[in-house]
């Protein structure tokens, strides 16, 4: 462990533009459970499997299903941020950082005091009616009487993430890519790499300075310059 803090240390100081691309596993160590891990999302047992209670189908046809799963599985509002959101925030505010891009939906980076964050997957804390298209907040939702939220206007509130079989916002994918494409230190941390198109971001650094920190291997290894293993909040905090 002393000898990866050193190696990254010496990365992050001879850095000007650093960009994070993070995923469940920056959040574990909040009390946020991943999906593939043993004690994962995936590992545990439902009615149906969570990628199908998390579809766009499934919350078109089975909403109030949906809700009762989200609310109980997706949205942790005693979550607080850990090593990792802050250290990523403080590296910002020193002007060495000058983005995050995320998987994550539970907007701890920006708790954190992160202020540029590309969050591909959307966040719990964005909501709007599919009606009329007003927004909520994540208050709004919880203190919905109804299981199923419902806008002024009637129409049902749903939460600005992407659910499977939804396309992600072309628009933040983009701005990510471009972050990750002039970065000079790309720090890939808490993700096993598997979920596209998100993870394929990565391909557009092309600098020699590409770290990945994961408690287990990647399928993005080989094409890493260094790789560390380990929780990213213990290793980001010691640097």
């Amino acid at each position: 462990m002393e000898n990866t803090v050193k190696v990254l240390r010496e990365l992050v100081e001879s850095s000007g533009n650093i960009v994070f691309f993070g995923g469940a596993g920056v959040s574990t160590e909040s009390g946020i459970p991943d999906f593939r891990s043993v004690d994962g999302l995936y590992s545990q047992k439902y009615a149906y499997p969570p990628e199908v209670m998390l579809s766009h189908t499934f919350f078109e046809n089975r909403p109030e299903e949906f809700f009762r799963f989200y609310r109980e599985k997706m949205i942790f509002t005693d979550a607080r941020p850990n090593a990792a959101h802050l250290k990523l925030a403080q590296w910002e505010r020193e002007g060495k950082l000058s983005a995050v891009v995320t998987q994550n939906i539970d907007g701890l980076h920006q708790a954190a005091g992160s202020r540029n964050v590309y969050e591909l997957h959307g966040s719990v804390h964005r909501n709007y009616c599919v009606r009329c298209g007003k927004k909520y907040d994540l208050d709004y939702v919880l203190r919905s009487p109804d299981i199923v939220p419902r806008c002024a206007c009637g129409g049902m509130v749903r939460p600005d993430v992407v659910l499977y079989e939804e396309v992600l916002d072309g628009e933040v994918m983009n701005k990510a890519a471009r972050a990750i494409s002039k970065a000079d230190l790309l720090i890939v941390g808490g993700t096993s790499l598997v979920v596209y198109p998100a993870a394929g971001l990565i391909r557009y650094y092309s600098g020699d300075k590409l770290v990945i920190i994961n408690k287990t291997p990647t399928l993005s290894d080989s094409g890493a310059d260094y790789i560390m293993e380990g929780k990213i909040g213990e290793i980001l905090s010691q640097v």
